[in-house]
């Protein structure tokens, strides 16, 4: 499975019931990455957001962590190395 995506939110909206900005959420974001990581073994989260970037965002922070760092920048060698990932 790929994901695009900047993965960049409130880290309340990942980490915490009901902490969703726009609505009530009942379980927190990780608990619905977790089902669809427990679906698809293989996964590739491709971020447009320049990896220079990342470090200053919290919520990419979680989301390579909950993905086991397989989070990829938006570049042709980001392309190359999430192909790779894909196909072991």
């Amino acid at each position: 499975m790929i994901v695009v995506g900047d993965a960049t939110m409130s880290p309340y909206e990942i980490t915490y019931p009901g902490g969703s900005v726009e609505h009530f959420n009942e379980e927190a974001g990780a608990v619905w990455l977790k089902r669809v990581l427990d679906v698809y073994a293989k996964v590739a989260w491709i971020n447009p957001t320049p990896k220079a970037r990342w470090k200053y965002h919290e919520s990419i922070s979680i989301t390579r962590e909950l993905v086991d760092d397989r989070m990829f920048g938006l570049t042709l060698s980001g392309l190359e190395k999430a192909m790779k990932q894909l196909a072991k």
